[in-house]
């Protein structure tokens, strides 16, 4: 497939893979600072947020969501013809995940922290807003958003062949694809967030192989030369 990707895609695609595993890694840590309670929350995964742990965990995030659209754009047109359907239907449960999650953490981060900052946390308008872990509107979008994120590297995942880089790039799609059960029901059983939360490993290795992938094939695209007049 990569003999017929041009330098464009190939030098966007290692970018958007590079940022997104740049966010992510920085919420991977975020979020453990979280549940060790160093963000000022009580720890553990079923605590509130401070509004400092909000803007710690929610702006890597948020920055993640275009990231990753761009990424799989980029995987759009690095498949080959045949197996582009599969991009495609990645790329839309992508820019679904992206929708989603990207309204719910601006909400968050301009709404919803001025006014705890303020002292404002009983006011009727505030409380649809507040993400509070397993038991509130805006964390069941959460996990919507990113069970659409692990069905976009599943479906995105068979674009790509068993051979080389893009086998790990395969493989490492398809367990983060597998997350899904375990990201959509933690809503009705807490403990499979313990097994969701192998997102920290599955995703980052999506990314950086991506990255990999896209530097080799950048290395050996040379954009044509322009004629002169």
């Amino acid at each position: 497939m990569g003999e017929d990707v041009s330098g464009t895609v190939s030098r966007i695609g290692f970018w958007a893979a590079v940022f997104a595993t740049l966010f992510s890694v920085t919420y991977i840590v975020a979020q453990l600072g979280e549940w060790l309670g160093l963000l000022g929350s009580s720890g553990g995964p079923e605590s509130s947020s401070t509004p400092f742990g909000l803007i710690v965990l929610l702006t890597p995030s948020l920055f993640l969501g275009t990231a990753f659209v761009v990424l799989m754009v980029s995987v759009h047109y690095y498949a080959s013809e045949e197996r582009k359907i599969w991009s495609h239907i990645g790329l839309v449960f992508a820019t679904i995940y992206a929708v989603l999650i990207s309204i719910n953490y601006y909400v968050q981060l301009t709404f919803v922290v001025p006014r705890l900052l303020q002292g404002d946390v009983d006011s009727v308008s505030l409380q649809p807003f507040l993400f509070v872990p397993f038991d509130s509107f805006l964390y069941s979008v959460d996990i919507l958003g990113y069970s659409f994120m692990s069905l976009a590297t599943l479906f995105a995942a068979f674009a790509f062949t068993a051979t080389g880089v893009e086998r790990t790039v395969r493989w490492f799609m398809i367990a983060n694809g597998l997350l899904i059960p375990f990201l959509a029901l933690q809503i009705y059983y807490h403990p499979l967030i313990w097994i969701a939360a192998l997102w920290a490993v599955t995703f980052p290795g999506v990314t950086v192989s991506l990255a990999v992938l896209f530097r080799r094939t950048s290395d050996t695209v040379a954009e044509p030369a322009v004629a002169p007049a």
